[in-house]
């Protein structure tokens, strides 16, 4: 099951075009393109007559032509056309999906219309700040549910095993982790403090030495995660800590969107606090978060297949606090949402 009125992020703003293509967001395919002022319009990928998909039709100004009987829908879904003599039927519709842009992405809100208000959309800091740097790259197809990757995103402990040759450092092991739920998600954070640079972030601290580090990995509801890395030379990071003027931070924004029960799309890219216009730096980065996260795929395909087949219950362990507070919150949130929707339909 799936929280719907939420924004998801539907792709990267320079993958939609005038061309009609299908996504699926949520088990729902979708036609998106966009229209001759640019703007991304998403329509229910199946003409109300005999549903063949409006992305195998034709795209004619600002309207969408259905392949099979030609029959003709506005941005807003309305059929404009049918053949044949007559009025066109009142149900001669397709639902349309609000989007917006925002961070170079496409959102899309799977929910009620009405309720649908850009404003909600995941907050990035720091996002147009001349001084930070970024990186990106493509999306990643998951063959596993989306919430095992939330799972992964509150569980600073696996990088200590899936991620020993570029995240892990002997304090990922079992330095205490603190969980704290905020009225947007879930926080699973600790700082490590006085231990070697991580691999990866060996190679773009600016200071020599040992470091303090913070690892905060924070989720998001429906399914959003930024996870940042502070790194500060030994003796100046905590709770309460200075912070020295070389300290390196990395602020890695994640979004997963569900494309069915078993398939995740997942988008990401990170936010740096030195070196902006370095274009080597940023290539080094995203090609070994690439690798990274390739490294999390390999385990959560597996995962998705073990709890398939689990022929024994799975358990739980201290370590997972955070991801089971998660689970239970948007539990929730969904049986609320199905509730309400219940009750309007009557």
């Amino acid at each position: 099951m799936f929280l719907k009125n939420a924004w998801y992020v539907a792709a990267w703003d320079e993958e939609i075009t005038r061309d009609l293509q299908q996504i699926m967001v949520l088990n729902q395919k979708i036609c998106i393109f966009r229209n001759e002022a640019g703007e991304v319009i998403a329509l229910e990928d199946a003409c109300p007559h005999r549903k063949l998909p409006l992305s195998k039709g034709r795209i004619k100004g600002d309207t969408v032509e259905c392949g099979y009987h030609g029959l003709t829908f506005d941005c807003a879904g309305q059929c404009v056309w049918a053949p044949g003599a007559g009025r066109i039927p009142s149900n001669a519709k397709v639902h349309a999906y609000p989007c917006h842009e925002k961070y170079g992405l496409v959102w899309i809100w799977m929910g009620n219309p009405a309720l649908a208000d850009p404003h909600e959309i995941f907050e990035i800091e720091n996002f147009d700040n001349p001084d930070w740097g970024i990186n990106r790259g493509a999306a990643m197809e998951l063959d596993c549910n989306y919430l095992l990757m939330c799972d992964n995103l509150l569980d600073p402990t696996h990088v200590a095993w899936v991620h020993e040759s570029s995240f892990a450092a002997a304090a990922t092991k079992d330095t205490p982790l603190r969980v704290r739920k905020t009225e947007t998600g879930v926080i699973v954070h600790r700082w490590m403090m006085d231990h070697e640079p991580a691999p990866f972030y060996k190679k773009v601290v600016e200071f020599e030495g040992n470091c303090d580090r913070l690892q905060h990995y924070e989720v998001r509801y429906p399914s959003h995660a930024l996870i940042k890395a502070v790194f500060t030379p030994a003796g100046t990071g905590g709770e309460d800590g200075p912070l020295h003027p070389q300290t390196f931070i990395m602020d890695s924004y994640n979004f997963m969107t569900p494309v069915t029960e078993k398939t995740t799309r997942y988008y990401w890219f990170q936010l740096r606090n030195i070196r902006p216009g370095d274009e080597a730096l940023s290539k080094m980065m995203s090609e070994d978060v690439r690798n990274a996260f390739e490294e999390d795929r390999a385990v959560l395909n597996e995962v998705q297949i073990g709890m398939d087949e689990k022929t024994s219950p799975h358990i739980d362990l201290p370590i997972d606090g955070g991801q089971l507070r998660f689970r239970r919150q948007l539990q929730a949130m969904i049986n609320e949402e199905r509730e309400v929707d219940a009750q309007m339909a009557q």
